[in-house]
C-alpha cells in the first residue's frame, strides 16, 4: 500500500526534523522541502489516472473539454498553493504562506468564472 510507505517516510522525516531543527535549522528546512517533494512526486503518477477518468466522464456527459481543463487547472492551483504555503510555514514565514494561499484563491476564482457563467446560463434557460 502506497500510503503506508508515504506515512512511514513522513513519520521518519518528522523525527529527523525534530532532532535536526535544534542544531541545524537550515538543514531541517532543506530536508522538509525534499521530503515534501518526494511525497508530491509519489502522488503525481496518480494524476494521469484521474485525468483519464474525468475525461471519460466528460465525454459521456457531453461536458466540454474546456470545462474539464478549467476544473483540472483549479485543482492543480489548489494543490500547488497549499504545497507552497506549507513550505513557507515550515520556514516560519506564515505571512508569506497566507499570501500564497490568497493568490491561489484569487487564481481559482478567476479560473472558475467561465464555469459559473455556463451554470448560470443553463439555469436561465430552464427558467420560464
Amino acid at each position: 500500500m502506497e500510503i503506508t510507505a508515504i506515512a512511514l517516510l513522513a513519520v521518519t522525516a518528522t523525527v529527523l526534523l525534530l532532532i535536526l531543527r535544534q542544531s541545524r535549522p537550515e538543514m531541517a528546512l532543506v530536508l522538509s522541502i525534499l521530503v515534501g517533494a518526494m511525497i508530491f512526486a509519489a502522488a503525481v503518477p496518480k494524476i494521469g489516472m484521474i485525468v483519464a477518468t474525468l475525461s471519460s466522464i466528460a465525454a459521456k456527459t457531453d461536458v466540454g473539454s474546456l470545462h474539464l481543463g478549467a476544473l483540472l487547472k483549479i485543482v492543480g492551483v489548489a494543490y500547488i498553493a497549499e504545497f507552497g504555503a506549507q513550505i513557507c510555514r515550515d520556514a516560519q514565514e506564515s505571512a508569506i504562506a497566507s499570501k500564497v494561499e490568497l493568490a491561489g484563491k484569487v487564481i481559482i476564482l478567476t479560473l472558475s468564472i467561465p464555469i459559473v457563467l455556463v451554470i448560470l446560463d443553463s439555469v436561465l434557460k430552464l427558467l420560464p
